[in-house]
C-alpha cells in the first residue's frame, strides 16, 4: 500500500491539487487521504485503474466502513469501487445495505437503480431511479435520474432484461413445437405407407 511518506514531492503537488479541485466532494473522514486520490482518479475514469489500485481502494473503502458502519455514503462509495473491480454481488449487498440504512439518500437509491439496470433487473432498478428522480434536489440530479430511467425504459421495451430473452425463446420453443408435430406426423405417415 502507498503511504504518504513513500510518495514523491510531485505526488504530494499533485494530490494537493486534486484536494483543492474537490472541495466540494466532501469525503467521510474515515478515508485516508490516499484513498481519496484514488477516488477521485476512479470517478474521472475507472478503466486508469491498475488491479493493485483497485484492490486497495477497495481495501481502504472496507476499513472505513468497519469504523462507520451506519454512513450510507461509505456504502455508496464501495459499492462502486466494488463495480469497478468487477465485484457486482458484493456491491449489490453495499448499495443495498446503503439504501436500507438511507432510504431517503438521492445517491444510494440512483447508484443502487444503476447496478440494477446494468445487472438487467429491470423491474426494480426502474423503481429505485423512480425514488431517486423524486429525490432529486437539483436539476443535474433531476437530469441524471431522467437519463438512467430513459436507458432502463428502452431495455425494457426491447426485451433485454433478465429474463427477457426468455419472452423471445419461448416463441421458438412454441413455432418449433407447431412444426415438429407436423413433421412428426408427416413422417408417421410416410412410414406407415412403406
Amino acid at each position: 500500500m502507498t503511504t504518504l511518506a513513500t510518495m514523491t514531492s510531485a505526488s504530494h503537488d499533485e494530490l494537493a491539487s486534486i484536494h483543492a479541485k474537490s472541495a466540494a466532494l466532501c469525503f467521510p473522514s474515515a478515508l485516508p487521504v490516499e484513498a481519496r486520490a484514488q477516488l477521485i482518479r476512479m470517478f474521472r475514469d475507472p478503466n486508469t485503474l491498475q488491479r493493485p489500485e483497485r484492490i486497495e481502494i477497495v481495501e481502504h473503502l472496507k476499513e472505513a466502513v468497519a469504523l462507520e458502519p451506519r454512513v450510507p455514503e461509505l456504502r455508496v462509495l464501495l459499492g462502486m469501487a466494488l463495480c469497478v473491480n468487477f465485484d457486482g454481488q458484493a456491491a449489490l449487498e453495499e448499495l443495498r445495505e446503503a439504501c436500507t440504512l438511507a432510504p431517503d439518500s438521492f445517491i444510494a437509491q440512483l447508484k443502487f437503480g444503476e447496478l440494477l439496470m446494468r445487472l438487467r433487473i429491470c423491474d426494480q432498478a426502474a423503481e429505485h431511479t423512480q425514488i431517486a428522480s423524486e429525490l432529486a434536489t437539483t436539476s443535474l440530479q433531476a437530469e441524471l435520474a431522467r437519463r438512467q430511467a430513459t436507458s432502463i425504459r428502452t431495455m425494457q421495451r426491447e426485451g433485454i432484461e433478465r429474463g427477457g430473452y426468455g419472452k423471445v425463446l419461448n416463441i421458438f420453443r412454441f413455432t418449433r413445437g407447431l412444426f415438429g408435430r407436423g413433421a412428426e406426423k408427416q413422417s408417421a405417415i410416410a412410414v406407415s405407407a412403406r
